[in-house]
């Protein structure tokens, strides 16, 4: 992010001409991060006023980023528990700076690289607790995953998958499957975008691997800081849950979803066609979608969601170097504020050269 305040306008009207390196960042994602919030939503209520934005239609999309968590140290709970208490008798030890030697020997240390052991040896006992603190909902989620292999595999195969392995190094990554086909520790980042302009009116960063019951939480904040729920949302195949879709619609006056329909596991039957078990929301989005008008909107979300991730892939957002949730959606707010700005450029009219 540093490297793009110097030659992009708009990092360098974020950064407010201050020089930026990498100290200067690393203290804002901790203390000012929630700056970011408050910008977009000013940038937003901005092209708002100006009418060269409207809300009326948002698409969802979101790219998986590298997180900066090694795969070796994810562990399960035996290892953790084994592994605190051997972590804190370190902190007295780091605490305690030993006598200066005699003169003929090397010098001691400075304080400089004692005190970044303390900090060291402090901060693995605090993601050793972090990680423990998040076993109990990975195993849930687990073992809810093993829970129909388990009659395939046999019990102890099956106990043994079900095994929950959180990370010491930043706790809140998840390993997930990554768009060539890998595993590797990432965060899942969803933007929410307009479908006139390109502009991000939500952010947010999350650790679960479906697309799932991501999306009703992006649109009640729109709803709650805008005071305008959108008219219709784009979201791809994978966010297609029936509850979260009764969640976001709420019938046929206040939203519509336009996603794909799944093909149907029996041939010869429509997909477009409301089932009997299907609610009423449901069953409005599958007639929905066999339309001409659905098609066509449709196949507009790539230009929305799609242009919004790509700069987002040219600008570094596919490896983290941070670590933390906290700190990654930092990241990720600050890519949307200098995109806004950005986009603020192109839909608001510039003034002519002179001369």
């Amino acid at each position: 992010m540093a490297d793009w305040c110097i030659p992009h306008d708009a990092y360098f009207g974020l950064a407010g001409g201050i020089a930026v390196n990498a100290h200067t960042l690393a203290d804002f994602r901790v203390v000012d991060a929630d700056v970011l919030e408050r910008r977009l939503e000013h940038a937003v209520t901005i092209l708002r006023r100006q009418r060269w934005l409207h809300r009326d239609r948002v698409a969802q999309d979101g790219r998986r980023a590298r997180a900066s968590a090694g795969a070796a140290s994810f562990r399960r709970r035996e290892a953790l528990e084994r592994r605190l208490p051997e972590a804190q008798a370190q902190v007295p030890r780091r605490h305690q700076q030993p006598e200066a030697p005699p003169a003929q020997e090397q010098p001691a240390l400075s304080p400089q690289p004692w005190a970044a052991q303390r900090r060291h040896a402090a901060g693995r006992v605090e993601r050793i607790r972090r990680a423990l603190q998040r076993m109990p909902a990975r195993e849930a989620k687990k073992q809810k995953a093993t829970k129909q292999k388990a009659t395939k595999q046999g019990g102890a195969k099956a106990e043994k998958n079900a095994a929950a392995r959180v990370a010491t190094t930043d706790p809140e990554a998840t390993v997930l499957t990554m768009p060539d086909g890998g595993s590797r520790p990432a965060y899942h980042r969803p933007f929410r975008t307009v479908g006139q302009g390109q502009v991000i009116v939500g952010v947010d960063v999350v650790t679960e691997g479906t697309h799932q019951g991501q999306w009703p939480p992006m649109v009640d904040p729109i709803e709650a800081r805008f005071g305008e729920r959108p008219k219709e949302v784009w979201v791809d195949g994978g966010f297609a849950g029936h509850d979260a879709m009764e969640e976001v619609q709420r019938g046929e006056k206040e939203g519509k979803v336009y996603a794909p329909v799944p093909e149907p596991k029996k041939g010869g039957v429509d997909r477009h066609e409301a089932k009997a078990k299907d609610s009423e929301a449901v069953a409005a989005w599958r007639v929905r979608m066999g339309t001409e008008e659905a098609k066509a909107i449709s196949q507009q979300r790539g230009a929305t969601a799609a242009c919004v991730n790509a700069p987002a892939r040219n600008r570094g957002l596919t490896q983290l170097v941070v670590r933390g949730l906290h700190k990654v959606k930092a990241i990720a707010l600050g890519f949307a504020a200098a995109h806004n700005m950005a986009r603020g450029f192109v839909l608001q009219p510039q003034p002519l050269p002179t001369g």
